[in-house]
């Protein structure tokens, strides 16, 4: 990681008795595609909004390039970009206006607009759009003028909550081609995201569940460091299945991929009783196969496992 730009202190969040975000710590390197990876109601948007200076912390404190958030949230304003779930385009003016209207609200000197607006264009595509409506685009071509109106003022960092929710395959390509041509110039980018096929898209990320940390690092090494092995089982009435398998004592977990099953197991030895076990109890179980672990099996295993420890705990 390159020296630290977003340093995060035990940062809390509470709502009344609930807990959205509870005491994240961990740092993000200058330069970095960092992720907040998690499902709805991890904390993610929660912490965001809290990193960009709308949402004061319940406790803890983060800095921005050395900016408290408690503080100087005002300081860092101008350093960063945050782009809501909901970005604030006017439905009513056209992709030109828009951007005039953010490089008006971002100070953007007169003399540098016309230069901005044009590299702005090139990597959005939106340059033969520029009288249309907001209102009339796109939701794909929304979202890329949403993150070209953030990007107006050049800034360090770079907030993005669940930029590709909802938008269809080729916008939610092109926008993350934004993002890492944004990265490749320097900026700093933090990118939530429910998407667990998209994880793999940045050098480090953050696992969240229910506003707890339950990993942080590169995608390779939270797959490396899964435990145990992951076995894929192709049977007939996988649903049935899972829960026949659930209940064997080689198992630890089960998850439901599709038509096939994915079981976790100490090792992969155990792959012949598996296969034994469902056919005597007769599901007709083609093959167990070792494979390597995505990262939607390792969150699914680190949520079962911080949920039982959570059990323990309780009782």
């Amino acid at each position: 990681m390159n020296e630290p730009i977003v340093r995060l202190r035990g940062l809390t969040r509470r709502f009344g008795t609930l807990v959205a975000v509870d005491e994240l710590s961990f740092e993000v390197g200058r330069g970095e595609l960092f992720g907040l990876v998690g499902p709805d109601g991890a904390g993610k948007t929660t912490t965001l909004r809290m990193l960009a200076g709308v949402l004061p912390p319940s406790a803890g404190d983060a800095e921005l390039a050395g900016e408290s958030v408690v503080t100087a949230a005002e300081r860092i304003k101008p350093r960063l970009a945050y782009m809501s779930q909901r970005f604030g385009l006017y439905a009513d003016l056209t992709v030109r206006e828009n951007l005039e209207f953010y490089a008006d609200l971002y100070e953007v000197p007169a003399v540098e607009r016309a230069a901005r607006r044009e590299r702005l264009y090139r990597f959005s595509g939106l340059e033969p759009f520029a009288g249309r409506l907001a209102g009339k685009l796109s939701g794909g071509m929304k979202q890329k003028l949403g993150l070209s109106c953030a990007l107006v003022h050049q800034p360090e960092i770079l907030l993005l909550d669940e930029p590709t929710f909802g938008v269809d395959p080729i916008s939610r390509r092109d926008l993350w081609l934004i993002v890492h041509e944004m990265v490749d110039q320097g900026v700093t980018a933090i990118v939530s995201t429910a998407y667990l096929d998209e994880a793999e898209r940045f050098d480090r990320l953050a696992l969240l569940h229910r506003g707890r940390l339950l990993a942080l690092d590169t995608p390779d090494a939270l797959q490396r460091d899964f435990p145990g092995a992951l076995l894929e089982v192709a049977t007939e009435r996988p649903r049935e299945a899972k829960a026949a398998a659930e209940l064997l004592p080689e198992v630890r977990r089960v998850a439901l991929f599709g038509d096939r099953l994915h079981v976790t197991v100490d090792s992969a030895a155990v792959a012949p009783q598996l296969l034994g076990a469902l056919r005597g109890q007769g599901f007709a179980a083609a093959a167990a196969t070792p494979i390597p672990p995505s990262l939607e099996d390792v969150f699914l295993e680190r949520i079962a496992s911080a949920e039982a420890l959570a059990e323990r705990v309780e009782r």
